[in-house]
């Protein structure tokens, strides 16, 4: 039986989704928050939309304007940046299974992909594609490449990277013409439209990443419009749902009234 809180009236579960996250570049703040809202909420699900890791040291785009190097210069970046994420991932789930959350999915993301190819081009070493990398069968994931959509109720998740465009939500409403969630795009945006079978949205639900511009060097400085937030989705009778955007500023956040501020 699903878990209830004392505002629970009809809610048959309760989900929280967790935007691109790209440790060890997350911000600690912003985690903090996220990780004291999945005790407040003790979800009955947890669903990761994907950029687990920011992953640079399998990213091609590194040797863009030199010489890649051999394997075994690259090797120790790798294995150290894997040691890493799963450190930072280590805390999520310990919070999760505190909370009592069991059931939990992972949407890949484009940079947790990059691990793949990696993986592809050196198939000898099996540890460094993304589902090995991070543990996910140890960890009780239920898995989704990047591109599939994970299906719960009427809503759909995934990481966001099919449809771009400055209105990218509407452009995923237009071309799926179902509701989605999704990250990628660090940004906060939602979409709705009405068909004859009812309203549907889109959503984009931000990052957790950090918002510097050292963290962010491939932006050259440029301005950008990402938030720190996560979702929240109630589901009642017959796959019907609601969603909350929490967005963190500073470091701070509010939570069915309550005041979370990062440790």
């Amino acid at each position: 039986m699903p878990r209830k809180t004392k505002l629970d009236k009809g809610v048959i579960k309760r989900g929280i989704v967790c935007p691109d996250k790209h440790f060890p570049l997350a911000d600690p703040k912003a985690i903090s928050c996220f990780l004291q809202a999945i005790a407040i909420i003790k979800p009955d699900f947890y669903v990761d939309i994907g950029d687990v890791g920011e992953w640079e040291s399998v990213s091609h785009w590194q040797w863009k304007k030199k010489k890649r190097p051999p394997l075994e210069y690259q090797l120790p970046f790798v294995t150290d940046e894997i040691k890493k994420v799963n450190e930072e991932l280590d805390k999520v789930d310990e919070t999760l299974d505190k909370a009592g959350c069991k059931t939990k999915y992972m949407c890949e993301g484009n940079h947790d992909d990059w691990l793949n190819r990696f993986h592809e081009e050196n198939p000898y070493l099996d540890f460094v594609a993304f589902p090995k990398a991070i543990k996910l069968k140890e960890r009780g994931y239920k898995y989704y490449p990047a591109g599939e959509y994970l299906k719960i109720g009427k809503l759909h998740y995934y990481h966001g990277h099919h449809f771009s465009g400055v209105h990218h939500t509407r452009n995923h409403l237009m071309k799926l013409g179902a509701n989605v969630m999704y990250g990628h795009y660090h940004d906060l945006q939602q979409t709705s439209v009405t068909h004859l079978d009812g309203v549907k949205s889109a959503w984009s639900i931000g990052c957790l990443k950090k918002m510097d511009a050292q963290s962010n060097s491939f932006l050259l400085n440029r301005r950008h419009n990402w938030s720190h937030a996560f979702a929240v989705v109630d589901y009642f009778d017959n796959g019907h749902f609601t969603v909350h955007i929490v967005q963190i500023i500073d470091g701070k956040t509010s939570l069915w009234g309550q005041l979370i501020r990062s440790k």
